[in-house]
């Protein structure tokens, strides 16, 4: 007895087709610049009993280019990379991947945070800040008469 198969016409090219795409949409596919990815402030967020530790990564930034304000249990970093114009006679950019402009990050803490004993330190690209939690305010209970 013979076997009946159906012939598919682009079997071949589809199956070519697959082979030749695996793996090209595991990542994003980026056809021109796109800020949104490579300006983000990139943050790292740990807690103990009595503060919060952050580590934001901000590359190529001048310490005083850097403004962190704290208010009750939200943060925001904010930070300006600015555009150097040096420019030589008979050159010109080819081809730039570097990001002039403004960036922030805002967040929220569980817990508010204590300004008055609030630090930073800008070392390496790595911003870190030293976050005491508030003394939490004891409630009361009233009673209803």
């Amino acid at each position: 007895m013979a076997n009946i198969t159906r012939y598919d016409p682009f079997g071949d090219v589809t199956s070519l087709f697959d082979d030749l795409s695996k793996g090209f949409f595991l990542r994003p596919l980026s056809l021109g610049h796109t800020p949104e990815l490579s300006t983000r402030i990139k943050v790292d967020v740990k807690e103990d009993d009595g503060a919060y530790t952050v580590h934001a990564e901000i590359p190529g930034v001048k310490k005083d280019d850097i403004h962190v304000s704290l208010e009750g249990n939200q943060v925001s970093i904010s930070s300006e990379v600015k555009k150097e114009t040096e420019e030589k006679k008979g050159e010109r950019v080819v081809h730039s991947e570097r990001f002039f402009g403004k960036v922030m990050r805002t967040f929220t803490l569980a817990q508010d945070v204590d300004e008055a004993g609030a630090t930073a330190k800008y070392s390496d690209g790595v911003l870190e800040l030293r976050l005491p939690k508030k003394a939490a305010t004891s409630s009361k209970k009233l009673t209803v008469q």
